[in-house]
């Protein structure tokens, strides 16, 4: 079992950073693939970054390429996105989710957090 606590969401406006964390539970966190996903209103939720268990591969969706960044740090049990140039496009529900793999995925995650709100202003 894998809690996550998603956290530095906030309102800022366009060009701006924000870094987004998301703290795991557990003692196994080195052990799970992680991503984030994002969700705006009246839209599916949708694959934003994933990286591998160990940090070696990461993956981005096409939209936020050369925008984001994700990492993460096993030791602290705790995933990042540092989000740059941000666009009102961006603006939406945040979450970070895991899932026990060896490699880099983009779907079927098991453990989600319960979000953190991003909103840009143009």
């Amino acid at each position: 079992q894998v809690q996550l606590v998603e956290s530095g969401g906030g309102l800022v406006q366009a060009g701006d950073s924000l870094r987004l964390s998301c703290a795991a539970s557990g003692r196994t966190f080195s052990s799970y693939a992680m991503g984030w996903f994002r969700q705006a209103p009246g839209q599916e939720r949708e694959f934003v970054a994933a990286i591998r268990w160990n940090g070696g591969s990461t993956y981005y969706a096409d939209s936020v390429k050369g925008r984001f960044t994700i990492s993460r740090d096993n030791a602290k049990n705790t995933v990042y996105l540092q989000m740059n140039s941000l666009k009102p496009e961006d603006t939406a529900v945040y979450y970070c989710a895991a899932k026990q793999a060896a490699v880099v995925v983009t779907t079927g995650y098991t453990y989600w957090g319960q979000g953190t709100q991003v909103t840009v202003s143009s």
